[in-house]
C-alpha cells in the first residue's frame, strides 16, 4: 500500500511530525475506549511513534502533539455532534491538566516538543494555534501518526491539504478500530490524501 518515500518530501527543515490525541485517556489506561489503545499497541504503534520521534528530535525534526482536553468548571464548548454529546456525560474525563488529557509519558513531551491543545471539535487543526505553530516553524510538511482511523486522521490529513501543507502517513504509527476498517481507511480515503510510508522509510529518510 505504501509507496516508495522521497526523502525530499520530509527534509528536516521543514517537517513536522504532529502526534495527534496520544494521550492516557484516549489509548492509555484511562481511555474510555480501551479497544482503541489494544490495538495501537497490538499493532506495535505505540513503540513504532516512539522510535519516530526519537529519531525526530536527533534529526531536528519538530514534533508537536495535538491533544484534546475541557477546562474544568464549564461545559464542553460545541457538543454538536454525537461524540461530543457522549463526552458531556463524562465531565471529570480529559480535563486540563489532569492525568487523562497527559500524552503517554513513553512519548513525551520532551523539551523543545511543542503541545496544541484544543477544547472543542474533532480535528486539531480549527480553533486551535497548529496553523500558527507549524508556519512558524516553517514546515510544509506533516508526519501525521495517533488516532483515529475512524476519525481525526482523515481530518486531520483534509484540513492539513486545505491549508497547503503535504501529509506523509506511516502506516504502522496509526490506528484504528475495528482493524478491517481501519485498513479500509487507509486503503480508499487516505492513499489519496498522504503519501503513505512507514516509521523505517521516515526515519532512514532523516539519516
Amino acid at each position: 500500500m505504501s509507496r516508495r518515500l522521497d526523502p525530499g518530501l520530509v527534509r528536516p527543515a521543514d517537517t513536522a511530525v504532529l502526534t495527534m490525541e496520544l494521550q492516557r485517556g484516549i489509548v492509555g489506561p484511562e481511555s474510555l475506549v480501551p479497544d482503541l489503545g489494544e490495538r495501537l499497541r497490538a499493532d506495535g504503534g505505540v513503540d513504532a511513534v516512539r522510535r519516530l520521534l526519537a529519531a525526530a528530535r536527533t534529526a531536528g525534526v519538530a514534533v508537536v502533539h495535538a491533544t484534546v482536553a475541557h477546562r474544568p468548571g464549564g461545559r464542553r464548548a460545541g457538543a454538536n455532534a454525537p461524540i461530543l454529546r457522549r463526552a458531556e456525560a463524562m465531565p471529570e474525563h480529559l480535563l486540563t491538566g489532569s492525568v487523562s488529557a497527559r500524552v503517554l509519558a513513553e512519548l513525551g513531551p520532551e523539551p523543545g516538543d511543542v503541545t496544541v491543545e484544543r477544547s472543542h471539535g474533532v480535528t486539531p487543526f480549527t480553533g486551535t494555534e497548529l496553523d500558527a505553530t507549524l508556519r512558524g516553524l516553517g514546515v510544509r510538511t506533516v508526519v501525521l501518526v495517533g488516532v483515529s482511523l475512524n476519525m481525526g486522521i482523515p481530518g486531520a490529513s483534509m484540513e492539513a491539504i486545505g491549508l497547503g501543507y503535504r501529509v506523509v502517513v506511516p502506516t504502522d504509527a496509526v490506528a484504528g478500530a475495528p482493524a478491517e476498517y481501519a485498513a479500509d481507511v487507509l486503503r480508499y480515503t487516505l492513499r489519496h490524501l498522504a503519501w503513505l510510508s512507514t516509521v523505517d522509510e521516515v526515519v532512514a529518510a532523516w539519516s
